[in-house]
């Protein structure tokens, strides 16, 4: 009896679909157009004779047994290329893709990446940018570094680093700061998306009522915001990770020597389902040796 497999291409189109919560999104991975995701997905949900997404004028949600199937589908993709892998190998040009938050890459990445390429110098890298959760989703690289608490479905983790984070400004602006709460008088950047910022330095800091009279700027991603408290515009707050490439030819200073520890930190991912190519593996164990921390637990 033949099983009831829909075409992969109805499948397709609802994995992309599902993951980005877009139809839009999924098309221009798939370098197709929004209607014809949208009528891909239509056919599998006529095949399965339910619907998988509830659709609001601008904005798509998994109803619960889309949800279920969902997480089959992705999975069964998974398994499906860890198997061609494993059976077949990746091809030899394929470069190893690390994808990585743009801070990371700048401030802890690069000036490390001398050593990797010195020890393995036939590995051809890409590395691939992502700033939001929804940038990583183990698809499409090798090995992603993470950010946050470590707690992540359907992969691998090893800690990287242990973090606090201190205000960083050029020594022009610190020259008018002498203690925290002449923050007040300055301009506050933001890194926005991260569970701890400036609403818990100040507040160790014993300088809570900055937040209410300082002005703003606000960045999505910690690279910007360092390149611009190095122009001036402002005082950011620096990851202790990245201190040693930031701070290392004085363009930046740190004012005060408050730190506030975090909870989150930065790990090396990679997808459970999916075997690790050699080249993977190496970069990974390469990584954890460079990582400021021990690991939390072996590495299979």
């Amino acid at each position: 009896m033949a099983r009831r497999i829909p075409p992969a291409t109805w499948l397709r189109a609802f994995d992309a679909a599902a993951r980005h919560m877009s139809f839009t999104e999924a098309a221009r991975e798939l370098g197709v157009t929004q209607s014809a995701v949208s009528r891909l997905v239509r056919h599998l949900e006529q095949h399965v004779g339910q619907d998988l997404f509830v659709r609001y004028p601008r904005s798509i949600a998994l109803t619960e047994v889309g949800r279920a199937y969902a997480q089959t589908v992705h999975e069964a993709f998974d398994r499906l290329a860890g198997g061609t892998e494993e059976v077949f190998g990746v091809a030899r040009d394929e470069p190893l893709t690390v994808r990585a938050t743009p801070g990371f890459a700048v401030f802890w990445l690069a000036p490390r990446l001398a050593d990797f390429r010195a020890r393995w110098p036939e590995v051809a890298i890409r590395l691939a940018s992502g700033v939001w959760a929804s940038d990583f989703t183990g698809d499409g690289a090798d090995l992603e570094i993470r950010y946050g608490d470590g707690d992540w479905d359907e992969v691998e983790a090893v800690r990287l680093t242990r973090e606090t984070i201190f205000p960083v400004c050029a020594p022009s602006v610190a020259a008018g700061l002498h203690r925290p709460a002449d923050l007040a008088e300055a301009t506050l950047i933001h890194a926005v998306g991260f569970e701890a910022g400036w609403p818990s330095w100040l507040d160790e800091a014993g300088a809570d009522a900055v937040m209410a009279s300082a002005r703003a700027i606000s960045s999505d991603t910690i690279a910007a915001t360092v390149a611009l408290a190095r122009a001036g515009s402002g005082v950011a707050l620096l990851r202790s990770s990245f201190a040693d490439a930031a701070l290392a030819d004085g363009g930046l200073v740190a004012p005060f020597t408050q730190a506030t520890p975090l909870s989150e930190a930065f790990y090396v991912t990679w997808p459970s389902l999916r075997p690790l190519r050699p080249e993977a593996a190496a970069f990974r164990d390469w990584l954890v040796g460079r990582a400021d921390v021990e690991p939390d637990r072996p590495m299979s």
